[in-house]
């Protein structure tokens, strides 16, 4: 049996306002308000945004508590490595694996995130994405990402 994904979120993810990375309704990107990230730059394969720091996702120091890290890493490296216009059938890119290196604490009230699509061989996907607070590089992740075709049963390849 395959399960549809939740109308709201593909369509949050999928007709974003102008300037944004997403609308509102995307579960994982409302809890981040990715709904207000400015999108600074975009072309095939690599994004660059300015995003926002909300209080719920700050450990005691305020500080980009890590484990609410990957989930930016998530948001942005897959629409960096997303073909967009691509004609077939919809995929979607789901993460195998995810390497996090920090530096610097993301202390906000805003930052900028880059994610680029470093190699992309058959349905896997290896993008980058680095997190700057001011100048600084912060953080700095690589993630691998396969594309699933979404007529298939959740679990299969």
């Amino acid at each position: 049996m395959t399960e549809e994904p939740d109308v709201a979120a593909v369509a949050a993810w999928t007709q974003p306002p102008a300037g944004r990375l997403i609308g509102r309704g995307h579960p994982a990107g409302d809890f981040l308000d990715a709904w207000d990230w400015l999108v600074v730059a975009e072309e095939t394969g690599f994004l660059r945004v300015e995003a926002g720091l909300p209080d719920r996702v700050k450990n005691p120091r305020g500080q980009l508590f890590g484990g609410f890290t990957p989930t930016y890493v998530d948001l942005i490296a897959v629409r960096a490595g997303a073909e967009r216009g691509q004609a077939g059938p919809r995929r979607w890119l789901a993460t195998t694996n995810m390497r996090i290196d920090y530096f610097e604490p993301i202390v906000g009230p805003r930052f900028v995130l880059e994610s680029r699509l470093e190699k992309k061989r058959g349905r896997t996907n290896f993008v980058s994405t680095r997190f700057f607070q001011g100048e600084d590089l912060a953080v700095f992740a690589l993630t691998t990402m396969r594309e699933v075709a979404l007529d298939r049963p959740l679990g299969d390849a």
